[in-house]
């Protein structure tokens, strides 16, 4: 039997031109909305960025209110020298004595106050690290160099210390950063489930129902972990079970009227405002007096800076000066609600559901 000598194997034929192929592919892929949201989170990434670290790279004392308690003449010297200090890290006044300078700093409408009494070498010093460990450390740094250049010596006075559960005063910014994560979370699990616009006022209604129903549960859960589970923060549960309701509630309506103005991208728009823009200038990490002047005024509008001004008042300072920061909390909730139902009562078609889009 003959054998055939064995025939060259031939190679399978290779796909024609892979370049343009894989091109055609990334052309299916790459939509132009996919490369709009892909921009988008980009941009939210960098601002992110460039908020935290603009924000908390380089604590500077400006413009802290100050008290001075001493006789009329070395008061108003005493004044006038820290009116002139480089930077104007303090604004000075006047006070009539300890007891007042006490109830200021507990009133949160001073951050601090030197007593100075000409008869010794020793002066005192008044601070309250329940309104932000950074700020009480920055005012006993400053007036301590104050004090040495004079040859003089200072004693420091906690009138209202951080709870030992909360060793660096961030347990009041902490919790309301976890309100505000669960506020938008809320909204944008309504919206991934059900379309960002709701299609009727009737629709409208029933997600901020359910939106009251979260806020309530998260306020109470947050004020409970904070307070008696972990012992992390003093103060009145039912007062920060209120204010974590707000907290929610204010995020999570805001939320849904950006979702009914800028359809999914209002998540975005939320995420801007609150964490990028409101995390940063609550005063949690760094206290308002520290940080840079663009974020020291937003911080206040904002919901985390409110509830971080509100939390700390519960928990430190008796429950004073809240009502600015309830007012600018009620603001948001209000806005958001009022908003959300205008659009949905305006809606005349009905959103397809993500599953159908």
């Amino acid at each position: 039997m003959t054998q055939q000598a064995d025939s060259p194997r031939r190679s399978p034929a290779p796909d024609p031109d892979p370049p343009a192929s894989l091109l055609a592919e990334l052309r299916d892929a790459i939509t132009p909305h996919a490369t709009l949201l892909v921009v988008g989170v980009l941009a939210l990434q960098l601002l992110f960025i460039a908020s935290y670290v603009g924000a908390l790279h380089h604590p500077k004392l400006r413009d802290a209110p100050f008290g001075v308690v001493a006789p009329p003449a070395v008061a108003e010297q005493t004044v006038a020298r820290l009116e002139r200090l480089p930077g104007e890290p303090l604004d000075p006044r006047t006070v009539a004595d300890a007891a007042a300078a006490r109830e200021l700093i507990l009133n949160r409408e001073i951050d601090g106050a030197l007593l100075v009494d000409p008869a010794r070498t020793t002066d005192t010093l008044l601070v309250a690290s329940g309104g932000g460990r950074s700020l009480a450390t920055a005012l006993t740094t400053l007036v301590g160099t104050l004090e040495r250049s004079e040859g003089r010596t200072l004693r420091t006075v906690d009138v209202s210390p951080a709870d030992l559960g909360d060793a660096n005063g961030l347990t009041s910014f902490y919790l309301v950063v976890g309100w505000c994560v669960g506020g938008y979370l809320c909204a944008s699990a309504l919206a991934v489930s059900a379309g960002a616009r709701p299609t009727d006022l009737r629709r409208g209604a029933i997600r901020l129902a359910a939106l009251a129903v979260f806020s309530a549960l998260g306020g109470l859960g947050g004020a409970v972990i904070a307070g008696p589970v972990l012992g992390a923060l003093p103060g009145s549960v039912a007062a920060l079970w209120g204010l974590g309701t707000l907290v929610v509630f204010a995020v999570g309506a805001a939320t849904l009227a950006l979702q009914c103005v800028f359809g999914i991208a209002g998540i975005g728009v939320a995420v801007l405002l609150v964490v990028i823009a409101g995390n940063p200038s609550a005063g949690g990490a760094l206290p308002l007096p520290l940080l840079p002047p663009f974020w020291a005024a937003i911080g206040p509008a904002l919901p985390p800076g409110a509830g971080v001004w509100v939390a700390r008042s519960i928990a430190y300072f008796e429950g004073n000066d809240v009502t600015v920061a309830l007012l600018v909390l009620s603001a948001w909730a209000t806005a958001g609600a009022a908003i959300t139902l205008v659009m949905a009562a305006l809606r005349r078609t009905p959103e397809p559901r993500p599953s159908e889009a």
